[in-house]
């Protein structure tokens, strides 16, 4: 489970100054379906928050892939948070 500072400090990561990210990492972090399983997914998540934003933008609207499966995985998780919201 993430300390309330993590999430704060992820949140503040996310606010990246495009809308179409900030929809999408802060609708992530605000859709109450966040959840990453154990220290891997942390990390990972760490890591994608590391990428330049264009990068980022093409991974998260489907215009580019990764092969790293990890990566993949918390691309996957964003979108399906982010494309069910109510």
């Amino acid at each position: 489970m993430l300390t309330i500072d993590t999430l704060k400090r992820f949140r503040w990561r996310c606010r990246r100054g495009t809308r179409e990210l900030d929809l999408l990492l802060l609708g992530f972090i605000d859709s109450g379906k966040y959840t990453l399983d154990g220290e891997e997914e942390t990390q990972a998540f760490q890591c994608l928050l590391d990428y330049p934003d264009d990068v980022l933008l093409e991974l998260l609207m489907r215009r580019g892939a990764t092969r790293d499966k990890s990566i993949a995985n918390i691309i996957d998780k964003i979108r399906a948070a982010t494309t069910h919201r109510t």
